[in-house]
């Protein structure tokens, strides 16, 4: 009976040290609570930034390019657009938004002057002088809850000569630091499935978009062709980290990339998560059967 008591308060005593840690949640495939998840992914993204965009290419043979390019394409932004860009440190989304953004206000300018045939050489001059900002005061929020990340996106930034109408805010995608109704467009690409409580993220995304507002997720899912799903796992778990060694001499941070993508819940999960944040028209787009996927809502 003695031996019993104190099994009972053993186990009394480890469940209340379980609720005294915290909710539990996953990191990768291992059991850890949500303040540990935080740090282990902050000390992951350190440890890979320098290398993220090398290993990005060697992980997917350079289609993440192509990803985001379909990302923008499928944001379609306009002049005068305000972009929110979160867990997007490097720049990658904020740089092609801006390409995009560009392209366009090139094409207004020639079509306005093109209507313009009667006015003197000074008179086109002038106008187009008046109106040559090139993105039409488009302004793209970068935010992101790693420094390190952050750093890799501005020396990139100054790199390829990006400084209009762009900023840097670190800030966790949890509890953005942002007034309501500030931003046109939310995107997030390949970063929410490492944010411990994907509906507070949600829930944020809503509260600072406009009415009106477009959400746009790209993030991997679940494959849909079984013969490919099996060859994806068998490179993802077979190759994947043996990259992360090779390049980055770092095994264990791809290894917990890979089994994040695992974790992550499929495409018509998420689809409904995203309606419980109160967006309107949820729908999403499989890239290369699934192994990507493009979730879009609407403030209304």
């Amino acid at each position: 009976a003695a031996r019993g008591l104190r099994r009972g308060r053993m186990a009394l005593s480890w469940s209340l040290r379980g609720f005294a840690a915290g909710p539990q949640t996953h990191f990768g495939f291992q059991t850890v609570t949500e303040e540990e998840r935080r740090e282990k992914i902050n000390r992951v993204f350190e440890s890979v930034a320098k290398k993220y965009d090398v290993m990005n290419d060697s992980m997917t043979l350079g289609i993440h390019r192509l990803w985001k390019d379909v990302l923008v394409r499928t944001m379609n932004p306009s002049p005068g657009t305000l972009l929110l860009d979160v867990a997007g440190g490097t720049g990658d989304i904020a740089f092609r938004f801006i390409n995009y953004v560009r392209a366009v206000r090139e094409r207004q300018l020639q079509r306005k002057l093109k209507h313009h045939q009667n006015l003197s050489w000074q008179e086109i001059a002038d106008s187009y002088q008046e109106d040559r900002s090139p993105l039409g005061d488009s302004q793209v929020v970068v935010c992101d809850i790693n420094k390190e990340m952050l750093k890799v996106g501005k020396e990139k930034a100054q790199d390829l000569g990006y400084s209009e109408g762009l900023s840097w805010v670190l800030g966790n995608a949890e509890e953005l630091p942002f007034d309501d109704d500030k931003f046109d467009v939310y995107t997030i690409a390949f970063g929410i499935r490492n944010v411990t409580r994907i509906d507070l993220a949600l829930q944020e995304a809503y509260r600072v978009l406009k009415p009106g507002g477009r959400f746009l997720c790209l993030e991997f899912s679940q494959v849909t062709n079984p013969l490919l799903s099996r060859l994806y796992d068998l490179y993802s778990f077979q190759v994947i980290p043996v990259l992360g060694e090779v390049i980055a001499g770092d095994w264990k941070s791809y290894q917990y990339l890979v089994e994040s993508i695992r974790q992550f819940p499929p495409q018509e999960e998420l689809k409904e998560m995203i309606e419980d944040a109160g967006f309107f028209k949820v729908d999403y787009r499989n890239l290369n059967s699934g192994i990507v996927a493009i979730h879009s809502g609407f403030k209304l």
